[in-house]
């Protein structure tokens, strides 16, 4: 089986967009060799109470023979999934986070992540495969996405159905024992910036409002705020 990557991942809400342009301005101010990656509109499907095994039985002749190993031991031996489906403008992926910590698979700040591109399909053909396993969706998202390369991180800028402007800062490391040590890492350059970390507890509390709410915000501009 290959390394395991795992992401480290910060949130930081910035609700609207002049927060969004000044956040992008001091990542240009502290990096002068900041650098834009891309820009996708993605569609995002969230599943839950799904049985795993006949998940790994569906979706094994759409997974690469080599990856396959991989999406099997996350399943089995790590602790809870986030199962999802991804449409950007070029590419379906099939996407399984798991939480190597305390926090969420969601929206955690340490998660064992794999992504499969999934060909001679639409989303609605892979998601039929997930809901066929018995999960059902817990929800629907739709988000605007720009990357950019800021010094040792990888920094994506978010327009958020319900959420509005959101910013992630991640590195992606090969040893989850120095889990702690780049989250402390990513911190210290929110500081350096000025910005405040999302809590936990108040993004769960979004994420279970949007969660209940998203037929109203899917696929629009409509945003809410939760305390």
């Amino acid at each position: 089986m290959t390394n395991q990557n795992y992401e480290i991942e910060v949130k930081v809400l910035l609700g609207e967009k002049p927060n969004a342009e000044i956040l992008l301005q001091k990542l240009k101010d502290n990096d002068p060799n900041l650098e834009f990656k891309y820009q996708n509109a993605q569609l995002n499907h969230y599943f839950i109470n799904g049985n795993y095994d006949k998940l790994l039985e569906n979706m094994k002749p759409f997974i690469k023979e080599e990856n396959y190993p991989q999406f099997e031991h996350i399943i089995k031996h790590w602790k809870t999934h986030s199962i999802r489906t991804r449409k950007t403008d070029t590419d379906l992926i099939f996407i399984v986070k798991s939480t190597i910590d305390d926090t969420s698979s969601a929206n955690g700040t340490a998660r064992i992540e794999f992504e499969e591109k999934i060909i001679n399909m639409d989303i609605d053909m892979l998601d039929k495969i997930i809901l066929d396993a018995g999960f059902v969706y817990q929800s629907k998202w739709s988000r605007e996405r720009k990357e950019y390369k800021y010094k040792d991180f990888a920094v994506t800028i978010d327009k958020n159905a319900g959420y509005g402007y959101l910013a992630e800062f991640e590195v992606v490391i090969t040893d989850s024992s120095q889990a702690d040590k780049y989250k402390n890492l990513i911190r210290e350059e929110l500081q350096n910036l000025w910005i405040e970390e999302l809590d936990q507890n108040r993004i769960e509390r979004m994420f279970k409002y949007y969660n209940e709410h998203w037929p109203e915000y899917y696929g629009t501009d409509k945003t809410f705020t939760i305390y």
